[in-house]
């Protein structure tokens, strides 16, 4: 029913930042959160950021005040702005999508990941 697609991942160097953007397509009556999640080598997959439908934001201690996600709710798009960029930020990060459909009220949907790395 939903699905996401993630962009803007790659190399920086440390200090630099990126700005990642994943759009939800599909039959969706409305989204109820949208979020990022990364994963790095040999650890598991954790929070990023979340906003929900209010605008109202989470994020986890080691992005705060780094990271800001945001999104366009005419576009179904969340983005994730990254700046000061530390080499333990590097990872999969991964778009998610918590959707009412059609025949669902809370199903959650998750892109494939675009890697980030940051290089010291």
């Amino acid at each position: 029913q939903v699905q996401l697609v993630e962009s803007g991942g790659g190399l920086v160097q440390a200090g630099g930042s990126l700005r990642l953007s994943c759009t939800a397509s599909g039959v969706i009556v409305s989204i109820n959160t949208m979020g990022w999640y990364r994963q790095a080598p040999g650890k598991q997959r954790e929070l990023v950021a979340l906003i929900s439908s209010d605008d109202t934001t989470n994020y986890a201690d080691p992005v705060k005040g780094r990271f800001t996600i945001s999104r366009d709710n005419a576009k179904n798009t969340v983005y994730l702005q990254m700046n000061s960029l530390k080499p333990e930020d590097t990872a999969v990060y991964y778009c998610n999508c918590n959707a009412r459909t059609f025949t669902s009220f809370n199903d959650d949907y998750w892109g494939r990941g675009t890697q980030v790395t940051v290089s010291s």
